[in-house]
């Protein structure tokens, strides 16, 4: 069988490959899975749960290496019926041909699945439940994958969540793929009666003499199903509960339409519990049944609700913006559903001597969340706070994004004076975006002893920080602190400060030692 022997290698291993990983390729969107084992690790070391924290990464990881599998093991077979059908039509040598033609007599099980002469692989790949199978799943492939890039995740949501259920054809079509047993073998009890060695030259003489009478073939016993079997059922139970927790009655208790349209949304469910820097995932039925958001809690713990701030950035976001719009003129509030909480690496801020927190943007809202929390935490006198300082860096493109977390600010400037720590908070809100006549009004009013921006008592800086002299800054101010370094922003920072973070810690295990962390979704 040298005739299809090395293509036949090349599409068998990659399907071993493409099992291992549809394997994986579902338990990193486990969310409630991956929230209990961050919960059930909480006593091992931090770089053991920060790797949870990296799921979606080695998900799409996972889902490039079944995309390069799948092309290298769809080539390889396309090359396999195509000297399929060549053997078929006696092409090649005397040895190739008559195991071609076995499978034509009664009695007889074939070797080659090309059953006519008069056909082409292009037709037997969608006649047989291999080929149909395989069509089917290398589509639903090629649409998740495009429908994945950024461009379209963050330009078109919905096109990304709808096509990304093609999981479901997917998975149904990898389970039934090996259903047609295109790949077959020599039977063991005909490789005991027919000597392959002695008859491999003697393929005329097959079934006239003792020694050589006609081989038996077999399809291979499928093996997907029992690779992702248990990752299904996971994922079924994972569903299951989502569903579940949608049923369950939420109370929209307050909304608020904020500067930079920023909708806060106050919510109030039976048993919701949560920690600080969490999210959970939002559904308007009557926006959508389908459709699940992930958003960041902005409340704290200590409060009898929680709370999300939501800044209108695609259809989804906009058309919830206008019904809750239309409901404060009279008509019906919309329904919300939440699935959730979950955690994120914001849960570990309070493990850290010394706190970094970076957000951009709507990005400030797992801090909001944070702070709050400080703020009861020391007006309960909370002798568990571990945290001795913490460092907030906030960056925003326009003035007005500052207004709604100005108050909270302005209530952790008079709670630190109150309890005699001025310098447990030290924050810095960079402006990136400013005009000549913005810059020429911050110049008149520059003696003034609060902010003209915020009202605060920082004055608002112009420009992006430099975040060299910041971490040298952190690092001579704690030379033998764990400095963790939190993230919610664009790639590109989270980038720029990983290496910062592997830069300015020291080699000394006894010294400064910096740890990333970035919020993702």
């Amino acid at each position: 069988m040298l005739w299809h022997e090395s293509a036949l290698a090349w599409a068998r291993a990659p399907a071993a490959v493409l099992n291992f990983n549809c394997m994986l390729i579902l338990l990193p969107v486990c969310r409630n899975l991956l929230s209990f084992i961050r919960g059930s690790t909480a006593c091992f070391k931090r770089s053991m749960r920060k790797q949870l924290d990296k799921n979606l990464t080695f998900h799409k990881l996972v889902a490039y290496m079944i995309a390069l599998m799948t092309a290298v093991h769809t080539i390889a077979h396309l090359f396999n019926l195509e000297w399929f059908n060549n053997s078929r039509q006696g092409k090649y040598d005397v040895l190739s041909t008559e195991l071609s033609e076995i499978g034509d007599k009664p009695n007889e099980s074939f070797l080659n699945p090309i059953r006519s002469t008069n056909t082409t692989p292009t037709h037997v790949a969608f006649i047989t439940i291999a080929g149909l199978t395989g069509v089917i799943i290398t589509l639903a492939l090629i649409l998740m994958i495009t429908s994945s890039m950024e461009v379209i995740r963050r330009s078109y949501y919905e096109v990304f969540w709808y096509t990304h259920h093609l999981f479901i054809i997917f998975f149904a079509g990898l389970v039934f793929h090996g259903a047609g047993r295109i790949v077959r073998s020599q039977t063991e009890e005909s490789m005991e009666h027919h000597n392959y060695v002695y008859c491999a030259n003697r393929s005329l003489d097959w079934g006239t003499i003792p020694e050589c009478p006609i081989p038996q073939f077999a399809g291979g016993q499928p093996a997907t199903w029992k690779w992702v079997l248990g990752p299904m059922i996971i994922y079924i139970f994972e569903r299951l509960l989502r569903f579940y927790r949608s049923q369950q009655n939420v109370i929209l208790r307050k909304t608020v339409i904020h500067p930079s349209d920023v909708l806060e949304m106050q919510l109030v469910r039976k048993g919701f519990t949560m920690e600080v820097g969490q999210y959970i995932f939002l559904n308007c039925p009557s926006i959508s049944r389908l459709e699940w958001h992930p958003f960041t809690l902005t409340s704290a713990p200590e409060e009898d609700f929680f709370s999300v701030h939501i800044r209108s950035m695609g259809d989804w976001t906009r058309e919830l913006i206008d019904k809750v719009n239309a409901a404060e003129k009279g008509e019906l509030m919309p329904r919300i559903t939440v699935d959730g909480p979950f955690g994120t690496a914001s849960e570990d801020v309070f493990d850290y001597e010394v706190s970094f927190l970076i957000g951009c943007g709507i990005g400030v809202t797992p801090f909001a969340s944070i702070l709050k929390s400080i703020w009861y935490k020391f007006k309960q006198n909370n002798a568990k706070l571990r945290t001795k300082k913490i460092y907030f860096y906030w960056l925003c493109r326009e003035t007005h994004a500052f207004e709604w977390f100005a108050d909270l600010l302005h209530s952790l400037e008079d709670e630190m004076e109150q309890k005699q720590m001025p310098d447990f908070l030290n924050y810095k809100l960079f402006l990136t975006g400013w005009d000549h006549s913005h810059a020429a009004h911050v110049m008149v009013h520059f003696d003034k002893e609060t902010d003209i921006v915020t009202g605060l008592k920082h004055k608002t800086q112009y420009g992006r920080p430099n975040w060299d002299k910041e971490f040298t800054d952190i690092r001579n101010a704690h030379p033998t602190s764990d400095v963790g370094v939190f993230l919610c922003g664009p790639q590109t920072l989270a980038k720029t400060l990983e290496k910062c973070c592997v830069q300015y810690s020291d080699v000394d295990p006894r010294k400064v030692k910096f740890y990333f962390n970035k919020e993702n979704f």
